[in-house]
């Protein structure tokens, strides 16, 4: 609707204003984690969304509805994305997360940011034409539709909340670590609101709204919550080693294999989609063997 009422093209609202609302677990769940003293739990969070954000549901979205992308749109943002992760992998691997070098990725985030104010004027610009002949928008259906959409974000919040109290104590009473719980059970979980978007986007078909929600989500995972996790602990985030070893390297090949075919070709291919789920089905086996 926020598309439909501004103009800004459907990807760029994904890569934004869905993007921030969706990530808003993960923020809360890692944050709550680190705060509580659960740091692998708040890690494998954060990297394990974004692997399941593109093995599993850019998978599902990519067998059902294969896509066109424009490079103009998708190109930066995807290099973001993966250069998000593969700075992450570097800066991990003394088992730590420092908070001056986590800047960094802060400028990552920055770029991020500024790209999608961009490219939402310019998309702006192309159909004020269009704009100009759609009705007015009343005060109290503007008011409706932005309550309905806070109520949302209220709701991720409430719900990340109980996944993380209760997540942590699965895993207690399982006997399972918490760096693979974090990856796993509490990813996936934090990852229902871009689920939801995506199977929702399939159902109108509304493909560049899924890609650009996830690949926005990828980014602000990536690039923002570690390095919040890390000032709130105090200085350094304890990384370890299953994460460096296993979970971030899943994550960059998969971002790999997400943004080479659409920057080579300019298109979304269903075979990409049966590998990325492929890959995550064996990530997966991995963690619990």
């Amino acid at each position: 609707w926020i598309a439909e009422a501004t103009g800004v093209p459907r990807f760029i609202i994904g890569a934004t204003i869905v993007s921030l609302a969706t990530t808003l677990p993960e923020l809360t769940v890692s944050v709550t984690g680190t705060l509580q003293g659960e740091v692998d739990l708040a890690v494998g969070n954060a990297v394990g969304s974004v692997t399941a954000n593109l093995g599993l549901i850019l998978g599902i979205s990519l067998v059902c509805i294969p896509s066109a992308v424009k490079r103009a749109q998708f190109q930066l943002k995807a290099l973001l994305m993966v250069f998000g992760a593969a700075l992450l992998l570097v800066l991990s691997r003394g088992g730590s997360l420092e908070a001056l070098p986590g800047m960094l990725l802060f400028v990552i985030f920055a770029v991020y940011l500024w790209s999608n104010l961009r490219d939402a004027r310019s998309g702006m610009a192309e159909e004020q034409a269009v704009r100009r002949k759609r009705r007015t928008i009343s005060r109290r259906q503007m008011m409706e539709k932005l309550s309905l959409f806070a109520l949302g974000i209220g709701a991720i919040v409430t719900g990340s909340k109980l996944l993380i109290d209760y997540g942590s104590e699965l895993a207690l009473l399982m006997g399972v670590p918490a760096s693979i719980i974090g990856v796993t059970m509490v990813a996936i979980g934090t990852s229902l609101p871009e689920l939801v978007t995506t199977l929702t986007a399939i159902a109108k078909k509304e493909a560049s709204m899924s890609v650009g929600n996830i690949i926005g989500a990828n980014v602000i995972d990536l690039t923002m919550i570690l390095p919040v996790c890390s000032a709130v602990s105090g200085g350094a985030l304890t990384i370890g080693a299953q994460t460096t070893a296993l979970d971030m390297p899943a994550c960059l090949l998969l971002c790999c294999v997400a943004v080479i075919p659409p920057l080579a070709t300019e298109r979304f291919y269903r075979w990409q989609g049966v590998l990325m789920l492929g890959l995550y089905a064996g990530y997966v086996v991995l963690l619990v063997t």
